[in-house]
């Protein structure tokens, strides 16, 4: 089995932070700045997985976000099928990387006023996938 991360993983990341900043039906552009800030400081050093073109896959996260803020994304689904992700690839979240993936979607909550309920609530669903 190949424990490498790869593109999917990032991208199925990039939907889960776009489905934290949309979680109280507004994105505001401090949450996006809070993702892009994360993604260079943290996420570019996780691994080495590249894309077709040679980019670090990380950056996949920035992408899928920034086409689902464009096409205004329905995010209703988005924790169950990352349950279902989690569930099928368990060897791609290390300790190291579910810590990282709630650090991300907390700073996202938090950089505009602080956390409001919806929010909440799509955290601790979040964590419960991440560590059930």
């Amino acid at each position: 089995m190949d424990t490498k991360l790869n593109v999917n993983f990032y991208q199925r990341l990039g939907r889960v932070f776009y489905a934290v900043a949309a979680s109280d039906a507004s994105i505001q552009k401090e949450e996006i700045n809070k993702l892009k800030q994360i993604l260079r400081d943290e996420w570019l050093s996780v691994d080495d997985t590249v894309d077709e073109f040679g980019t670090d896959a990380a950056y996949q996260i920035e992408v899928v976000f920034d086409w689902l803020l464009e096409n205004e994304y329905d995010t209703k689904n988005t924790l169950k099928e990352f349950e279902e992700y989690v569930k099928h690839h368990q060897h791609f979240f290390t300790k190291e990387i579910k810590y990282l993936i709630l650090k991300t979607a907390n700073s996202i909550a938090h950089s505009f006023f602080g956390k409001n309920k919806s929010e909440v609530i799509f955290l601790t669903r979040l964590q419960a996938i991440l560590y059930n």
